[in-house]
């Protein structure tokens, strides 16, 4: 296909303009939460990121992972939950150098379902925490790691 000069220079222009504005929308440029995602203890990270808050235990999350993890580098984690509005989910890792691996906010009208891979350390629970209507509720599993992923 011949390109005339005119045809590539709208393309051009038309690929500047949608680039600028990514860059320059207030999503391109959110602010993230560097604060949340440093190193500190697990008991650090929760007393700060749910200060005054009750976790309730439930058996309402269904978590997928894998009991052992033969590599530390790359745990897949598919979260489900039967509670209704969730707006915020937290996954946490009780001995990673950074416990808050993630942090989604979703809209509450969805279905609550999250599919991820990350990081972990060494041998610990993974602790997920759903928020909804201003409830807090948790889940946690034992992975067994047997070659680390963060640092090792």
């Amino acid at each position: 296909m011949h390109t005339t000069r005119r045809n590539f220079m709208i393309k051009m222009l038309t690929t500047t303009g949608y680039a600028l504005g990514l860059v320059f929308s207030k999503t391109g440029l959110a602010d993230w939460l560097a604060s949340d995602f440093r190193r500190r203890t697990i008991g650090t990270t929760l007393t700060e990121l749910f200060p005054d808050q009750v976790l309730h235990k439930t058996n309402k999350i269904n978590l997928k992972l894998p009991r052992i993890a033969e590599n530390g580098s790359v745990v897949p984690i598919t979260i489900t939950s039967s509670i209704e509005n969730v707006d915020t989910i937290y996954i946490l890792s009780e001995k990673n150098p950074v416990p808050l691996i993630a942090k989604f906010t979703i809209n509450p009208e969805l279905e609550t379902y999250i599919g991820a891979r990350f990081k972990m350390q060494e041998t610990c629970d993974v602790i997920v925490v759903l928020k909804a209507e201003n409830q807090y509720y948790q889940t946690r599993q034992k992975v067994k790691v047997t070659l680390g992923g963060c640092g090792g």
